[in-house]
């Protein structure tokens, strides 16, 4: 078996087509099959599901793929090792939730220190990017303090205060209540906070509306259409200029750490490490 082989079954299994990638690898579709083909004699078993859609995974293909992750990833650990002395240098997919108001810092910071890296950044709910990093797909994320996991280690960013906004026109919590609730999609760490606070209160929210991006949050919340829990230093200008008013929750609830997580069993190569010097160095 060739890593090769690997790499091609892991972005077939991702594309869900032989044809999108045969395209990302600038292959012909045959060569792409023959590969597969191997792959599957060599652990007899189908790996894929044929369809009119294109292709799936079959249980024996799920468990393949599992390992293919880790074997790449291994690899690739293995090519960083080897690598110590350098300065930092190649890929870096971080992802983030996308209310890390120091990121821009960060970034600019480690880019214009370190030319040599390629720095990708993949944004999502906490949840999504915890399972990312977990699945080897990302170096590092940025999220919303989550309950210890054993296969990840974290390191503090910042501290951060929920508020719950409302259009300027609310003016008391109790009021607010029963407003429709804008927020993003399930696994988002400020979406739980507001959750865990509405069952405290023994109220069940009528209606929720999930939004990609805060910044659709935010103007729908000025126009009225409802409420959202948000960080307080993403909205103070809103609010000092009437546009929405801020109602306080207890700390309990509002009171947030933004960590940056990585797996504890990858090795720390440069990039990384330059990269985690560069948070700490933020907090400065």
């Amino acid at each position: 078996m060739e890593l090769k082989d690997l790499e091609i079954f892991q972005l077939v299994a991702e594309k869900g087509t032989i044809t999108e990638a045969a395209k990302e690898l600038n292959y012909v579709q045959s060569n792409v099959t023959s590969r597969i083909r191997k792959l599957e004699t060599e652990m007899s078993s189908p790996l894929f599901n044929r369809h009119s859609r294109g292709m799936s995974l079959t249980p024996e293909g799920k468990k393949l793929l599992t390992y293919s992750r880790k074997i790449l990833s291994l690899t690739e650990e293995m090519k960083k090792a080897v690598q110590t002395n350098k300065e930092p240098s190649g890929k870096l997919e971080i992802g983030t939730v996308e209310t890390v108001i120091h990121l821009p810092k960060i970034l600019s910071s480690y880019i214009k220190k370190y030319k040599d890296v390629d720095v990708s950044i993949f944004t999502g709910v906490t949840k999504n990017l915890v399972e990312e990093v977990l699945n080897h797909k990302l170096d590092g994320a940025f999220i919303t303090e989550l309950d210890f996991h054993p296969d990840l280690v974290s390191h503090e960013v910042f501290q951060e205060e929920l508020v719950l906004i409302s259009s300027s026109h609310a003016s008391t919590l109790e009021e607010i209540k029963e407003e429709p609730i804008l927020c993003f999609s399930k696994g988002c760490g400020y979406r739980a906070r507001l959750a865990q606070w509405y069952r405290d209160q023994n109220i069940t929210p009528k209606k929720i509306m999930e939004f990609g991006t805060l910044e659709t949050i935010l103007r729908s919340t000025v126009m009225g259409l409802g409420i959202a829990f948000v960080p307080k230093s993403e909205v103070e200008l809103l609010e000092n200029n009437g546009h929405i008013r801020f109602h306080k929750l207890p700390d309990k609830y509002s009171k947030i750490k933004t960590v940056f997580v990585r797996r504890n069993d990858t090795f720390l190569t440069p990039t990384i490490e330059k990269f985690i010097e560069t948070i700490e160095l933020s907090k400065l």
